[in-house]
């Protein structure tokens, strides 16, 4: 094994039980490297709990679901922010610190939800339903923020309908998020037809068959699955909560039902738990790598801009939701 420096050296105990050893050489140079531009760029790096175990446990400052990204955003003092997930996350940032430089590392990184809705679509359910508020997922474009009256996440979509005090709200674009969000609402919820091509691949027949061939495994859904999935699930919410909910209650076995590297993630925090993991891989959030994330550093890209004029609209339904 090639010697490490000590940098990252000293980091891989952290993350032994999910990294292999003869996988660390490969990763090492490039953390070193990060931890180095970090300090000589006045820089920091947010990861969502999506990322892989070298990026979120390695070179990360900041970790979460989007609503603890969006809310940590506001009070980072670095004059860079590399953001370690989906283009519509460094959006939000950029939103929420339009006077800093946010950096993506892959201009690819883009998210179905997002790509499932535009601008234009916004407008139109405004003119079919006209004087009904509209709650838009922060899983969508800064665009389609900007014809919003306030943004959710899925840790408080709940929340922000109930705060509109509306008897009809419509919410965009997540079709699942806002079935999910209806089933505990009395509010009437106007869908539309977005779908994350991670959790649609859920099936109540994948819980009932491994709990099958894992007694006892206590199964975490994420909302934005299909709401059959959702009730076989012993509880379903954000990243954030299901993180929660196994340091809260920590199930001897546990299934997420969500995106591959969140189980690796939590795994680290509890190595006594066994997590059973019938994840889907987001091929959006895995084009983010610790080797993109350096040349991100050292070459500076790709600078994330948003039109002004759209910029001061979305940031007002995001900054809405903040407060909520």
């Amino acid at each position: 094994m090639t010697r490490a420096l000590p940098a990252a050296a000293s980091l891989y105990d952290r993350v032994s039980r999910v990294i292999p050893l003869i996988e660390w050489p490969a990763f090492s140079d490039d953390i070193d490297a990060i931890l180095a531009l970090k300090r000589e760029r006045n820089a920091v790096i947010l990861a969502h709990n999506y990322q892989t175990p070298e990026i979120f446990h390695c070179v990360a400052d900041i970790v979460g679901d989007s609503l603890a990204l969006a809310r940590k955003a506001m009070t980072v003092e670095a004059q860079v922010i590399v953001l370690a997930g989906v283009h519509f996350m460094a959006e939000t940032a950029k939103l929420l610190n339009p006077d800093k430089t946010v950096l993506i590392p892959d201009l690819g990184a883009g998210c179905s939800l997002a790509d499932s809705i535009t601008a234009q679509d916004v407008r139109l359910m405004r003119e079919r339903y006209p004087g009904v508020p509209v709650v838009t997922y922060v899983n969508t474009s800064a665009a389609v923020k900007a014809e919003s009256d306030i943004c959710c996440t899925s840790g408080n979509a709940l929340a922000v309908v109930k705060s509109l005090g509306a008897p009809r709200v419509i919410m965009l674009p997540d079709e699942y998020l806002a079935r999910n969000i209806a089933a505990q609402t009395k509010v009437e919820i106007i869908a539309w037809t977005g779908r994350c091509e991670v959790h649609e691949r859920f099936t109540a027949s994948d819980i009932q068959e491994l709990r099958e061939a894992y007694p006892g495994v206590t199964v975490l859904a994420h909302p934005e699955c299909p709401p059959e999935v959702v009730a076989e699930a012993d509880f379903a919410g954000s990243t954030a909560a299901m993180s929660d909910y196994v340091g809260q209650h920590k199930p001897a076995r546990v299934m997420l039902m969500t995106e591959c590297s969140m189980s690796d993630n939590i795994a680290v925090e509890h190595p006594e738990i066994e997590f059973v993991r019938p994840c889907n891989l987001c091929p959006h959030m895995k084009r983010i790598t610790l080797a993109n994330i350096r040349s991100a550093l050292e070459e500076n890209r790709h600078i994330v801009m948003i039109d002004p004029h759209v910029a001061e609209r979305a940031r007002r339904a995001v900054e809405r939701m903040l407060f909520v």
